[in-house]
């Protein structure tokens, strides 16, 4: 059944999505509006106004990855095929109509839809196994012709619908016929490949041909009596990253940087390499050395980290070696043939030379893991000397996918990971007097005694109150200090109590593939999954958000990494169909709270604004009270980490009056903090 669709107000303001346009495939043309498919997203630009508008599931799209999209006349609107055969009617005024009734049924056959072709108001749509007829006025799937063959594309001529089959050849059968008869079908040639340019198309009805320039954007001319060609444009293209892949995500100096390689086992691997930097308007992207200038492949980036004495000085770990940047230009690799780093090959090849992770000490040291070598753990002094620190503990299965460093500020330990399938690891090691620490695996003991055998650690990281978490795909597990201090593989598994009268509790997300948490300013726990992403509240006992595609604009239940943006709320995702990002209720705590970093936004408040009010700069966990100019408490409440969100409404629920309001705060031990003010306007 075809439906209205539109995310909620507050999705829309609290989400944003971050494709990439690079590779424009497909060109629709539309009077002075030109619809784009590029890299699996969508956008559309006016000739009269120069307007570039993007369209995509944190606005009015129902879905993500679109293979397909085609124009109907009829029913002026655009049609929007999706890899996984959902399908969006877009109209030019940007209202959506969804039609999920091929993506939702259930049934064997591969429903790819290959193709779009219109004949009046009906759109047919070649698929793997037949046609689909569609009313592109309504949504309504009127017909589907099930002729078992993988239909490359469609095509209406002199009364009969053909379908044109590279294993059976050419189909057709006459309009007026039963269609639904697959023997009424006849076979009338061979397959005839279709020769159609779709990003050099000529829009009959100006005149004006569209196309894509040489460096990948959209541009528009005219054909003269004599074929020259004048350019109406430079060429225009949306700011987006360049390309979707997206792997582990990093905070530095106001921006966010993204590798975005795979590691070998998954099923993307040999990804380009790819380092994003977003500073929050921009996309920027580090030069790539080509295969000639290297002699070996340049795939899948893993890791990276950024030289604490030297500032735009980068590294880059990767599956085929470790990559030296200044300000984004390529300097140098470190392979097995200049340097201490080992291939993980039998026969020695320079293409997977694995540089897992990489990670700076204050000092300037530059720690890596070369796993499946003789010697995993080795570092480059900030003088740029190479040392290996050969340990019998890492040797064989112990050492296959060593990664994840993370250096602890409560402990000053390094910790890591090993990810091998049935040898999981978790090591701290005390990089100050190479002492390495077999913390536990591959199995654990729980608080309750309970044996816990994770398959796989996929991440490592700490919270507010010193205990050290565990990503893995027996679900969130973590180390209190207590643990870190005696050691010996015991882990918590956090209960969360049913209040259902029962005394029972429910170990937090138990056997949930978890693939990173991050610590938010509230200190949260954002939780990526294997099934969408998890928000925990500081006491663990709360599920405050479970974010899918279902439910919000999510762009894939597979979640890789999260970051939790210390500069601001926004918590980034990187998933395996691209980066989108939520603006949270949390920002990272102050240390002290002045009239100078304290404040309130927006600031007025006017009469037409319906969201919350958000006071910024306050101490971890303060007191918050509003009250008006005499006195009287209108609300209160405390932070979620250095952040405080009011409704703007009092104590009962009503809206209150205008004024001027008083917000004052206190520090969790009681201290006086600071006074700010909010004017309201109704």
């Amino acid at each position: 059944m075809a439906t209205l669709t539109a995310w909620a107000d507050s999705a829309k303001d609290r989400w944003t999505i971050y494709p990439s346009y690079s590779n424009i495939t497909e060109i629709e043309p539309v009077g002075n509006i030109c619809f784009v498919l590029a890299s699996g997203a969508v956008f559309s630009y006016n000739i009269t106004d120069g307007d570039v508008q993007t369209y995509d599931k944190a606005g009015v799209m129902s879905d993500v990855e679109v293979s397909h999209i085609g124009w109907s006349k009829v029913a002026k609107r655009l049609v929007v095929v999706y890899t996984n055969s959902n399908i969006d009617l877009l109209s030019a005024n940007g209202d959506v109509i969804n039609v999920p009734d091929l993506y939702r049924k259930s049934m064997t056959d591969n429903k790819t839809i290959n193709h779009i072709d219109f004949d009046g108001p009906y759109a047919y749509l070649a698929t793997a196994f037949g046609v689909v007829k569609l009313n592109t006025r309504d949504g309504a799937i009127m017909d589907t012709y099930q002729l078992d063959t993988d239909v490359s594309y469609t095509y209406v001529k002199n009364g009969y619908l053909y379908a044109e089959s590279k294993e059976r050849g050419r189909l057709r059968c006459k309009l007026t016929d039963n269609l639904l008869d697959k023997s009424r079908w006849v076979r009338e040639d061979g397959f005839t490949t279709l020769r159609e340019n779709r990003t050099n198309v000529q829009d009959k009805q100006t005149n004006l041909w569209w196309t894509k320039t040489a460096d990948g954007k959209l541009t528009y001319y005219t054909v003269d009596a004599d074929g020259k060609r004048t350019y109406k444009t430079e060429g225009v293209l949306p700011e987006g990253p360049a390309s979707n892949n997206f792997y582990r995500l990093y905070a530095h100096n106001g921006k966010i940087y993204a590798v975005g390689g795979m590691w070998s086992q998954e099923k993307n691997g040999n990804l380009p390499g790819d380092v994003h930097v977003w500073d929050g308007t921009t996309w920027g992207h580090y030069e790539q050395p080509t295969e000639a200038q290297l002699g070996h492949r340049n795939v899948d980036y893993l890791c990276m980290d950024f030289d604490p004495l030297k500032e735009g000085h980068v590294m880059v770990g990767a599956k085929s070696g470790l990559y030296e940047f200044q300000d984004g230009k390529f300097v140098k690799c470190y392979n097995r043939e200049n340097s201490p780093l080992e291939s993980a090959a039998d026969d020695n090849n320079k293409n997977y030379v694995m540089a897992n992770s990489v990670k700076y000490d204050t000092s300037g040291n530059l720690w890596l893991l070369n796993c499946m070598s003789t010697s995993p753990l080795k570092m480059i002094d900030k003088n740029g000397e190479w040392k290996s620190f050969p340990n019998p503990i890492l040797t064989g299965n112990n050492a296959y996918d060593v990664k994840e460093i993370f250096i602890s500020p409560t402990y000053g330990y390094m910790w890591f990971i090993n990810s091998h399938w049935e040898e999981t690891k978790l090591y701290a090691y005390d990089y100050h007097n190479d002492k390495l620490y077999d913390v536990g695996g591959p199995t654990y003991t729980n608080e309750d005694y309970a044996t816990i055998k994770p398959y796989y650690l996929f991440h490592v990281t700490e919270d507010k109150n010193g205990n050290i978490w565990v990503a893995s795909s027996a679900g969130p597990l973590y180390l209190t200090p207590s643990d870190v201090k005696n050691g010996g593989g015991w882990v918590t598994q956090h209960k969360v109590p049913r209040n259902d009268g029962t005394n029972l509790a429910d170990y937090l997300l138990s056997n949930i593939e978890t693939r990173c948490i991050a610590v938010d300013g509230g200190n949260r726990k954002w939780i990526a999954t294997s099934n969408g992403v998890f928000l925990i509240s500081d006491d663990c006992n709360t599920q405050v958000e479970h974010f899918t595609t279902d439910n919000s604009p999510l762009l894939s239940n597979t979640v890789h990494y999260v970051l939790a943006d210390p500069n601001s709320n926004m918590v980034y995702f990187a998933t395996d169909k691209g980066l989108c990002s939520y603006q949270s209720d949390a920002t990272t705590p102050n240390e002290k709270m002045t009239k100078d970093n304290v404040y309130a936004y927006p600031n007025p408040v006017m009469p037409d604004y319906t969201g919350d009010i958000t006071i910024v700069g306050l101490s971890y966990n303060a007191d918050v009270k509003i009250v008006t100019t005499n006195g009287t408490l209108v609300n209160q409440g405390r932070s979620t980490g250095g952040s405080y969100r009011w409704n703007g409404c009092d104590l009962k629920g009503k809206r209150v009056a205008s004024g001027i309001y008083m917000v004052e705060t206190a520090t969790e031990d009681g201290s006086k903090g600071t006074v700010c003010k909010v004017a309201v306007i109704n």
